[in-house]
C-alpha cells in the first residue's frame, strides 16, 4: 500500500506547490513589472489620495457631476454585490424603475429635450459599468454647466475630449469614463463655494 501512497503523496506536493506556489508567482511578478497600475486595479488618484477605480463606476448624484449608468449592484455599484437585476423587458419592477428614472432625469436636466439614452435608464450586467456613451455625456452638459457657472461649450469640448473609441478599432461602442470625466471638471472648473 505504502508503495502507491508515497509516490501519489509526492505528486500532489509537486502539483501544489507548482500549480499553487510557482505559477501564481510568475504570473503576479510578471503582471507586476509589466502592468504595475492594472494589476493594481487601475486606481486612480487626486492629490495623492485614491478617489477610485477607472473601473468601477461611482454613485454621483450631485448636480454639478455626470452621473453614470443605474446600478443593480446592492445600494449601488457594491462591488461585493455585482449583478444584474434581471428583470425581463416585461417585469413591472423594471418598467417602474425606468419611468421614475427617466422622471428623476427630466426633472434634474429641464434643459434637455431630446429623447433620453439608453444607457441613462438601463442598468449595465454588472451593476459596477464605469463609463457612459458620449450622448449620455452631452446630455447632461447643461446641467453641469449651470451648476459650475461654465460655458456649456467649453463644457462639451470636454466631454468631447474625454471620449474613448472602440477598443482596438471594433470592439464595444465609444464612451466616457465618469469618474475620469468628473476628476478632470475638478481639476478644470473646481466647484465654486
Amino acid at each position: 500500500m505504502w508503495k502507491q501512497m508515497i509516490p501519489a503523496f509526492r505528486a500532489v506536493l509537486l502539483i501544489t506547490i507548482v500549480t499553487g506556489l510557482v505559477y501564481p508567482g510568475v504570473v503576479t511578478g510578471l503582471a507586476q513589472a509589466l502592468f504595475h497600475d492594472k494589476a493594481n486595479g487601475s486606481m486612480l488618484t487626486d492629490n495623492g489620495q485614491v478617489v477610485g477605480s477607472s473601473l468601477i463606476g461611482q454613485n454621483f448624484t450631485k448636480p454639478e457631476y455626470f452621473h453614470g449608468r443605474p446600478s443593480a449592484a446592492g445600494s449601488g455599484y457594491d462591488g461585493m454585490a455585482s449583478s444584474g437585476s434581471n428583470y425581463g423587458p416585461t417585469n413591472q419592477k423594471l418598467i417602474d424603475r425606468v419611468k421614475a428614472d427617466e422622471a428623476a432625469f427630466r426633472k434634474d436636466n429641464p434643459d434637455f429635450t431630446g429623447p433620453i439614452p439608453a444607457d441613462l435608464l438601463t442598468a449595465s450586467g454588472s451593476g459596477l459599468d464605469p463609463e457612459i456613451s458620449p450622448a449620455s455625456a452631452q446630455a447632461q452638459v447643461a446641467r453641469v454647466a449651470k451648476a459650475r457657472g461654465v460655458d456649456a461649450g467649453v463644457l462639451a469640448k470636454l466631454v468631447d475630449g474625454h471620449v474613448e473609441g472602440r477598443q482596438f478599432g471594433v470592439l464595444g461602442e465609444a464612451r466616457v469614463n465618469v469618474l475620469m470625466l468628473n476628476m478632470a471638471l475638478d481639476q478644470q472648473f473646481p466647484v465654486k463655494k
